[in-house]
């Protein structure tokens, strides 16, 4: 054991290895008995591949680079891909991240994939998401987000069908409306199993907020188009019409094989799968039953992206479902007993992304000891099994973080939950008193929650000396409709304080050095992290990933719909909510930062890390920021990712006085 200092150990994890092998598969998939999905290639461009995996288990990435399949759908990503089986093999249908079109593929023809609708005058101005194909009738049936080049932060979204014939890749009149655009927010549609009716959910307020949302339903004509299109269940809230006092959201929906609709709603204050009647007459609410009443447990989550799935119904009439407070855990519900049975394994957190094949369920999962794979659950012999992992052992487990899930109290007694991290090496031991740097993690995002899961990020840091705290947003016994209220009209700060919180209580109980605590966030939680140098002294430094910063400027600024739309939701209307942004603070910061960010952010615009530096500059405050051409909301080029994690350990060490000779020397300007 050799005696170093916190934050100074040799690590054989290096940035590269971090790098690539970051992000995880998403989009889940049956066509036929073949498993597809997509999967992030930081290597190749940052390009999403899709993968084809075979029943024999043989695995190939069906289109080559530099095809990428990327919706760009309410910016974050959306559900980009669908399949079904023909007569000549696969029929794959999916958003090309480049042009944002859709293409047809049939990889067994040898034909290259062709385009389905038409290029836009406006760059990415036509974007498609959530597709179904229905070759019965020739057609796929998509949300169409539509752009006026006159007003960018402004979208039209409708359902609408676009022929699989390829009449539309030159002419928009081909594309059918089914929908009209009366909402503002749509997913894509589900169609009854006897072809006859369709259902979607619409809402106004933004997808990640878990406000209001409608479960529409309409029945389907012999020409194919939308009839008797009426609202079945949910509330919108308060401030918009026909809304309720406090809203009612709804995560999912989805057909049953009785022909009754399936749905995931927070009426009772967490999100509960419930069957509803489509031909009730109230609008379903007297019609609708919750499944398993009184668990106090979420089976949905708010809709981060457009296509997420947190239930699928199986052909014996059970539905497997994700669940839990906090972490997801995979499960079996019997709807007629209430009753849930969980998959074994060592899996501790699933994504919202599953589906289902005969008796087959697949998901994406992960667990402490590795990062996320294919999982496939066999609900006839209870067999849960990795079935494709891109992620291989890179590190000895001896130097995995080793996370303590803990409570905290915080401001007015509510409980704060987060993981704790401690440095962790085996060869290494810090000099006896000394205690190590803690960054805290702050929250990305409304319901996000730090996961019990092996993330190599946390152990690159872990493993050289330094502690991680993971605030949990979405913790296991707040993430309820309560929870979530608790942000409005205070936007971001009680994440700021849960994150104050739990580094105060880490230093007054001995764990952490009080002197060398830093925060650390992206995006939404870039604007906790960049809010906590603004309104506390308590951090030595702190790293702004892609951070959100003038909250006020975004519903009037330029930036796209959906975070355009972000300060009427969590804040009410910007006219009355008092100013906290970073960007109009920037006289109270006091100590160092780095500020990352890409070029061609749409969510959080270069134009606003460029004011907030203005703000900061000349004032004496050593500060460093790196502008990455080429990437938006979110990192994907391993490059890119390599520089950001050595610039923040290169912060780190600058601001704490820790010698590393493994990274280059971070230049920081005042």
């Amino acid at each position: 054991m050799t005696t170093a200092p916190y934050g100074a150990w040799a690590s054989p994890l290096d940035a590269r290895t971090v790098a690539a092998r970051d992000g995880r598969p998403a989009w889940v998939g049956f066509v036929g008995d073949d498993v597809w999905w997509t999967e992030p290639r930081p290597g190749e461009g940052g390009r999403r591949a899709l993968i084809r995996r075979r029943p024999d288990g043989v695995e190939e990435s069906v289109l080559p680079a530099p095809w990428r399949v990327r919706s760009r759908v309410v910016e974050y990503g959306s559900r980009p891909w669908t399949g079904t089986v023909t007569e000549r093999g696969p029929l794959v249908v999916f958003s090309s991240s480049a042009d944002q079109r859709l293409y047809a593929y049939e990889p067994d023809s040898g034909a290259a994939p062709r385009p389905l609708t038409p290029r836009s005058a406006a760059a990415g101005g036509l974007r498609w998401a959530d597709p179904v194909l229905r070759p019965e009738s020739g057609e796929v049936w998509c949300v169409l987000e539509e752009f006026a080049e006159e007003r960018p932060t402004d979208p039209r979204r409708v359902i609408a069908a676009v022929p699989l014939d390829g009449s539309a890749a030159e002419r928009r009149e081909s594309v059918r409306e089914l929908s009209d655009d009366r909402h503002r927010f749509l997913t894509g549609p589900r169609i009854s199993p006897d072809g006859r009716r369709v259902a979607w959910l619409a809402w106004e307020d933004p997808v990640t907020s878990g406000a209001g949302t409608l479960a529409m339903v309409a029945e389907i004509t012999a020409k194919g188009e939308f009839a008797d299109i009426r609202p079945l269940a949910g509330d919108l809230g308060p401030g918009h019409p026909g809304g309720g006092a406090q809203g009612e959201s709804i995560a999912q929906v989805e057909w049953a094989t009785d022909g009754s609709l399936l749905c995931v709603s927070d009426r009772d204050g967490w999100w509960e799968p419930m069957r509803l009647d489509p031909d009730a007459a109230d609008g379903g609410k007297a019609g609708g039953r919750a499944l398993c009443p009184g668990r106090q447990e979420e089976f949905g989550g708010p809709l981060r992206t457009i296509g997420q799935r947190w239930l699928v119904p199986l052909e014996n009439g059970t539905l497997a479902v994700l669940h839990g407070r906090g972490p997801k855990t995979l499960g079996i519900l019997d709807p007629v007993s209430g009753e849930v049975v969980d998959s074994a394994g060592p899996w501790t957190d699933w994504a919202a992304t599953l589906a289902a094949h005969g008796t087959r369920v697949i998901g994406v999962a992960a667990g402490p000891r590795g990062t996320y794979d294919i999982v496939e659950l066999d609900t006839c012999t209870g067999r849960s099994r990795t079935i494709a992992a891109r992620h291989t052992a890179v590190l000895d487990r001896a130097y995995h973080p080793s996370p303590q899930a803990r409570t905290f109290t915080g401001p007015g007694g509510r409980v704060i939950h987060a993981h704790i991290h401690p440095p962790r090496h085996p060869e290494h031991a810090a000099p006896e008193g000394e205690l190590p740097p803690y960054v805290v993690w702050a929250p990305s995002g409304p319901a996000e929650h730090a996961p019990p899961a092996l993330d190599l990020e946390i152990a690159y840091f872990t493993s050289r000396g330094f502690g991680v705290a993971a605030v949990d947003h979405g913790g296991p016994t707040d993430h309820d409709r309560e929870y979530r209220e608790r942000q409005r009209g205070r936007p971001g700060m009680a994440d700021v304080e849960d994150c104050a919180a739990v580094a105060r209580a880490l230093a007054d109980e001995g764990s952490a050095d009080r002197d060398r605590l830093a925060i650390r966030g992206g995006g939404a939680g870039g604007w906790v992290a960049a809010a906590s140098l603004t309104s506390t002294d308590l951090y030595a430094c702190g790293v702004l990933r892609h951070p959100v910063l003038d909250l006020a400027a975004r519903a009037t600024g330029g930036d796209h719909d959906l975070e355009s739309r972000h300060p009427e939701s969590p804040a009410g209307p910007p006219a009355d909510v008092p100013d906290r942004s970073p960007a109009h603070r920037t006289d109270r910061i006091t100590a160092p930062f780095l500020l990352l960010h890409g070029a061609d952010d749409a969510v959080c615009p270069p134009a606003r890390c460029e004011r907030f530096l203005a703000g900061v500059s000349g004032r004496g405050i050593p500060h460093a920021c790196l502008v990455f051409p080429g990437e938006g909301h979110g990192f994907r080029f391993a490059d890119t990712r390599i520089r950001a994690l050595e610039a923040e350990l290169a912060l780190y060490a600058e601001t704490f006085g820790i010698a590393r000779g493994d990274v280059p020397v971070l230049a920081l300007h005042t």
